[in-house]
Order: structure tokens, then C-alpha cells, then sequence
């Protein structure tokens, strides 16, 4: 796929698909001076990513409760960390 096409894919700028590219954020193959896109590999990097933010996802919810937990004993972090 094309820059364009998979700008239009995604819902995203041409310009960030490169720059995404270019940092690597992104699956994608130089040629020349133009990218291009594996519509299957860029599923399963979409795939990837979602299960990559559930996984994040419940243990930043265990962190935030440990911090409720702890607000509501009153407990500050000066106390439990020296």
C-alpha cells in the first residue's frame, strides 16, 4: 500500500504515516524515497497494540487503586518511602 492509501486506511495525516515510518512507530519499507505498507502486517500491528493497551491497561488500574487505597488511610508517600 501507499502512503495515500494507507493514510486513508488509518484515518491519518500523510504526513504523520511518514514521520511514523521514519521513527519507526510504524511497520513500513523504504524504496527510494517513498514508504509502503503491508496491509497484513499492519493489521496485526493494530492487533498487537490492542492487546499490548488491555494488558497496560489492568495493571494501570491496579496501580490507581493502591493510590486510592492509600489516600484513603491517610497514608502519604513520604510515609511508606522514607
Amino acid at each position: 500500500m501507499t502512503t495515500k492509501e494507507i493514510s486513508r486506511y488509518l484515518n491519518l495525516y500523510e504526513v504523520t504515516i511518514c514521520k511514523y515510518a521514519a521513527e519507526g512507530k510504524i511497520p513500513a519499507i523504504r524504496i527510494g524515497r517513498v514508504w509502503r505498507f503491508d496491509k497484513d502486517v499492519i493489521d496485526g500491528w493494530i492487533s498487537a497494540g490492542q492487546n499490548e493497551k488491555k494488558a497496560a491497561g489492568s495493571s494501570q488500574r491496579k496501580g490507581a487503586r493502591k493510590k486510592l487505597r492509600r489516600k484513603s488511610r491517610g497514608e502519604k508517600k513520604e510515609d511508606l518511602f522514607g
